[in-house]
């Protein structure tokens, strides 16, 4: 004798949230094929490039908490005129979650917006399980203002996956590497360095080094990160970015950035020649 499990009841509601989706094409193509709602899973496959007049800044953190969405904010308000940073991380790791000012709420193509003195703020609202599902960015809104990506994503990860992001990163006219003043953090800065040395000029990587003045720093530490790290800091491509123990202990919200880190990174957008924001916090 065969047995068939007991079905579950089916309320109105639901049904009604079925055909909705079905409606909006909400729903699978297939076994495994991850392409759920919002048309994830098909970044890898679509393309993105800035507009004509735009100029990009990928900004990649080289190890855990060095503090790369901290630098994305901080060259968008050290920058001047029309700016957007986009945080391409999961919802789930975002470091911008409480930095807006004002709150813009979801865009239609799931973007989550907010403003933060002259900068744009988006970020993702869903959870992602790879970088190839991060959906492609909006629009810009002047084709010749600054987009900054938050990559939130590992170097060799990111390079190593058919998607926009990878594609503009590799595209973009500047890169900044953020790591952090240890043996750990320079040995993954020489890393990064030397898997995106294929698509930029050296001139086009700086380093952003979180922790106290290159002075101060231990014996050996300028070696640690290997020849593609001694190069940067022997070109003066490398910005000494402050501890700030307030921002450590509570991240990024709605209070000041501090004045040193902003006028830490205004040097960064020194090599791209883009007019800076004179402003000392925002």
């Amino acid at each position: 004798m065969s047995t068939q499990t007991p079905s579950r009841p089916v309320g109105v509601d639901e049904l009604k949230r079925a055909w909705s989706a079905v409606n909006a094409g909400e729903f699978r193509t297939g076994p495994g094929t991850g392409k759920g709602p919002r048309g994830r899973g098909t970044a890898a496959a679509a393309d993105w490039s800035p507009a004509a007049g735009e100029h990009t800044i990928a900004v990649i953190g080289c190890a855990g908490s060095a503090g790369a969405s901290t630098i994305a904010l901080a060259v968008g308000l050290a920058a001047a005129g029309l700016v957007r940073v986009i945080e391409c991380c999961s919802v789930t790791a975002s470091g911008l979650a409480a930095a807006s000012t004002a709150e813009l709420g979801l865009h239609p193509t799931d973007w989550r917006q907010g403003k933060r003195d002259h900068v744009l703020l988006e970020r993702a609202s869903e959870v992602f399980a790879g970088v190839d599902e991060v959906p492609l960015p909006i629009d810009a809104e002047n084709e010749t203002q600054l987009t900054i990506l938050d990559v939130g994503w590992e170097a060799g990860q990111l390079l190593a996956t058919d998607c926009w992001l990878a594609e503009a990163v590799r595209t973009a006219d500047q890169v900044v590497l953020v790591t952090t003043a240890t043996v750990p953090g320079m040995r993954r800065a020489g890393v990064a360095m030397d898997l995106l040395a294929g698509h930029w000029q050296p001139e086009q990587i700086a380093l952003a080094v979180r922790g106290p003045r290159r002075k101060k720093w231990p014996r050996g530490l300028e070696h640690a990160g290997g020849p593609a790290v001694r190069r940067a800091l022997d070109a003066d491509r490398c910005v000494e970015i402050p501890e700030d123990r307030e921002l450590a202990v509570n991240g990024l919200d709605s209070r000041p950035v501090p004045a040193p880190l902003i006028s830490a990174a205004r040097q960064l957008l020194e090599p791209a020649h883009l007019p800076t924001n004179t402003s000392e916090s925002a």
